[in-house]
């Protein structure tokens, strides 16, 4: 299909793409975007429009359904943001409150968990360097600090869900 062609007959049904997309979307802006980006799909698809037989019908399917997603993705995204909204809500703990939380937890490990999660998270050292300070195995060390980190996992997850239960009371 030449431009010609194609602005003879796909590019003169914008306007009316136009008005039944604002039907759906409600804003003009919008419409026009729906409009744009199928007036790109198109001009992409330009060979394979002539296999259509009515490109009109054609045409305002494709605005719907363009509309409908866009207006599923606009659900999603609020839907997103009120559960984020909810989210910090329940866990509106003062992050310094937080940080002391976990010092505790991590001063309530063992001696090698907690040296070894200290000199990795908050020193930022390496497993090997930690290994020879420590005078262990690597995969000692490893061992230590995955135990290490699920314990302060999980005594976080106790909490944040003692603080749920407390908020929603």
């Amino acid at each position: 299909m030449t431009q010609e062609t194609f602005k003879n007959t796909v590019f003169i049904l914008k306007d009316e793409m136009y008005r039944f997309a604002k039907r759906f979307v409600m804003s003009s802006d919008e419409a026009e975007d729906v409009v744009q980006d199928i007036m790109m799909k198109f001009w992409q698809k330009r060979d394979e429009l002539e296999q259509f037989g009515n490109l009109k019908s054609y045409a305002l399917k494709s605005v719907r359904n363009e509309c409908l997603n866009r207006l599923k993705h606009h659900d999603v995204k609020i839907g997103f943001a009120d559960m984020q909204l909810h989210r910090s809500e329940l866990y509106s703990m003062d992050v310094d409150n937080l940080k002391e939380y976990i010092i505790g937890f991590i001063n309530q490990l063992p001696e090698k968990q907690k040296l070894v999660i200290h000199l990795k998270d908050v020193e930022e050292y390496d497993v090997s360097e930690i290994s020879e300070m420590l005078e262990m195995e690597e995969n000692a060390v490893r061992v230590n600090l995955m135990r290490a980190r699920q314990k302060v996992k999980e005594q976080i997850s106790q909490l944040m869900s003692y603080e749920k239960r407390s908020i929603t009371r």
